[in-house]
């Protein structure tokens, strides 16, 4: 009872942390907002009744409905296909742009509707979701709202307090407001409003005051209202809050203004919503399922590296996870040395002035070298680039050279802001698997094409699926439209004869060349970007790199090895495959006078080249032995008793209590090294 009466009493107490009287700036801003909007809908009525006529609607399955300009609402189109449609909907797009549902057609168009399974239908779903939230925000802490996007997976929003911050601990009233906020299903209403106007309207807020000074270049922007919010926003939105089905605040964090770390300080809230509560289940249930998977967590149950604060952002591998790292280089270096790769060793770039030379480079005040770039190329961290094109350069080179393949594995550096170091997905010491072909414009077809076969390589290795994107010419781009046309030509080529799904991505190639932009799978549906290919035909012209101008293909497989191992880690749950794996033999006597026949074993599989440990704890049973070694996720599993030893066998199980029985101890050796060898993903069970 006394629990209970103390949950209770907690969760009233919060549900009345809204500021009361609410706070001065909500009432004159919704004031002349007011005015503003019956000033707007009289001209709308007066437009409606004056321009509207006939027009036509072509849905995506070949259909026209008729409807009338400036009266006719998509979700009045989708009404009348059917209700359970028009409930269903999201978001309408409307001649290629998202649109709101209530907001009336002006012209001859074509209509979709987009449901929440579609990606731009989640973002708008989210990014309303943000504004529900950004007003339970505003009346629990009166405070000055900044950026409220979706992301990914959910939405967040940024307030700037004066003094106060956010604690875990509001959630459970701010998830309260939210609910109440949904239940009063608020209209979202769209309204243009003069730039001078917004001025005076968010006066009290200087981050909105930067945005509209800073950010909007025309005479009018929108602003979108639901209750008493009432924010810049482009939209579009949902109709109302109503819309919102399931919601939850999970998360808060401290960031800076535009994340620079001269400027304010911010408070951030994570939230995310469903439009069916099964879903919210659903994505608690990965939740979990990725807390478990956590590489940070993992690495420290399985002795494989730890972080130090003399050192942040620094990673120290210990043997077991060491070995998996010089696994994975081994690996890609086997595979370079295949495909024509030479490797090569780069110094290390403190050097400022080959940044500076090649264009990307920023001094910063710092004793630690570190650097920013563009966007496109800081996404790509392209810091042997420099080193290679000087390789290039250092003597003449012939055509008949070409194409020249350097592959580099040397320690990198970067000086990431200590609140942005995230376990070994965001590091300050690193390496990578860097790679550039310098090749004729006639050789980037075949150059992509073996790309693209090796990225499949690893990654069916791996046992990853993957997306690609092939992204094109950027609005700021360097260099001549016909050679980007070509080389886009030859991108677009090797896509479709290496016969995987791709998808077009227009405008969002780096400024010095298109790239194709690959995602990975891991076991529990959650993408990452490792691998790139991009085509650069700017550093060579920085360079000077003549005899004809080559291109570079900037080619990563694993990107960071530091990242790769975070990914790896959770997508195998910390179960290694056997050529990966640690620990791939534990040999269990089943007694102490087994010992000595139990440490020839191991010592045998060791020099074979397999990881192998022996337990000879007598203070355990075989039972717990075996089991012990199962939980630490050794793949096999040795048991040697008096019959193993007269017979020079083993008594072979795995991991998951699978029982492949007695083999002699040369025929275990032999298979396990063949596995190995193959990198088979599923060992176990192929034994």
């Amino acid at each position: 009872c006394s629990c209970l009466f103390t949950t209770y009493t907690l969760t009233s107490l919060l549900s009345h942390l809204a500021l009361s009287p609410p706070p001065g700036y909500m009432e004159e801003r919704l004031s002349l907002y007011t005015k503003l909007k019956e000033e707007h809908d009289a001209l709308m009525a007066e437009r409606a009744e004056k321009d509207s006529k006939s027009i036509k609607v072509t849905l995506p399955d070949g259909k026209v409905v008729e409807a009338e300009s400036w009266k006719t609402t998509p979700y009045q189109v989708a009404a009348g296909i059917s209700q359970g449609l028009a409930d269903a909907t999201v978001i309408a797009k409307v001649n290629s742009s998202v649109w709101d549902l209530d907001r009336p057609l002006e012209e001859n168009c074509s209509l979709q509707l987009l449901k929440f399974d579609d990606d731009e239908a989640k973002a708008v779903y989210w990014h309303s979701s943000a504004h529900i939230m950004g007003e339970a925000m505003e009346r629990v802490y009166g405070g000055c709202l900044c950026y409220g996007p979706p992301i990914e997976n959910g939405f967040y929003y940024d307030m700037f307090l004066d003094q106060e911050g956010v604690s875990s601990n509001d959630f459970p009233c701010l998830e309260n407001l939210c609910k109440k906020i949904i239940k009063e299903k608020q209209p979202f209403e769209r309204l243009e409003i003069k730039k001078e106007t917004l001025l005076e309207m968010f006066k009290y807020n200087k981050f909105k005051c930067r945005i509209l000074n800073e950010k909007v270049t025309t005479p009018t922007t929108t602003v979108y209202r639901c209750g008493p919010l009432i924010d810049l926003c482009r939209g579009p939105h949902v109709r109302h809050t109503g819309k919102i089905k399931a919601l939850k605040i999970h998360k808060n964090s401290s960031t800076y203004w535009e994340g620079k770390a001269d400027m304010e300080t911010l408070q951030r809230i994570y939230g995310i919503s469903f439009p069916d509560p099964k879903m919210l289940k659903e994505w608690e249930r990965f939740q979990e399922e990725a807390k478990n998977r956590d590489h940070r967590k993992l690495g420290r149950e399985q002795d494989l590296f730890f972080f130090h604060d003399l050192s942040p952002g620094s990673c120290f591998f210990l043997p077991k996870g060491s070995y998996i790292y010089n696994s994975l280089v081994d690996f890609i270096r086997s595979e370079y040395r295949k495909r024509g790769f030479q490797e090569v060793v780069t110094p290390n770039i403190y050097n400022s002035k080959l940044w500076q030379t090649s264009g990307h480079w920023q001094h910063y005040s710092d004793n630690m070298f570190s650097f920013e770039v563009e966007k496109e190329v800081f996404a790509l961290k392209p810091m042997n680039c420099p080193g290679h094109c000087l390789m290039f350069d250092h003597r003449p080179r012939s055509w008949r050279e070409l194409p020249l393949r350097m592959a580099d594995f040397g320690v990198l550096h970067r000086n990431e802001l200590s609140g942005a170091l995230t376990g070994l997905t965001r590091v300050r010491r690193f390496q990578q698997d860097d790679a550039h072909i310098f090749c004729t414009m006639d050789q980037i077809e075949e150059e992509i094409k073996g790309c693209l076969d090796f990225l499949r390589t690893v990654y069916d290795c791996f046992g990853f699926s993957f997306k690609l994107n092939l992204s094109t010419r950027p609005e700021k781009f360097l260099g001549e439209p016909a050679v980007w046309d070509q080389a886009e030509k030859q991108l677009e080529n090797s896509l479709n004869e290496f016969g995987e799904k791709w998808v077009l991505n227009p405008g969002d190639g780096a400024f010095y060349g298109p790239k194709i932009d690959i995602q990975i799978k891991d076991a529990i549906g959650r993408y990452h970007q490792c691998a790139t290919i991009q085509l650069d035909f700017q550093l060579p012209i920085r360079f000077n790199l003549t005899f004809q101008r080559p291109v570079i293909i900037h080619r990563a497989i694993l990107g960071s090895v530091e990242r790769m191992i975070a990914i790896l880690t959770e997508n195998y749950g910390g179960k290694w495959p056997l050529w990966l794996s640690p620990r791939q033999v534990m040999v269990v006597p089943v007694g102490p006078t087994l010992d000595d026949y139990a440490q020839k074993i191991r010592d045998d599989f060791h020099r074979g080249g397999l990881m192998t440990d022996v337990d000879c704890d007598a203070s355990c049973t075989l039972n717990k032995k075996i089991r012990n070694a199962q939980l630490a996720q050794y793949n096999f599993i040795l048991v040697v008793g008096e019959k193993e030893k007269t017979s020079e066998t083993v008594n072979v199980r795995t991991r998951d209590n699978k029982v492949h029985g007695e083999r002699s101890v040369n025929e275990c050796m032999e298979r396990l090294k063949q596995l190995k060898a193959s990198r088979s993903r599923n060992a176990e069970e192929e034994f």
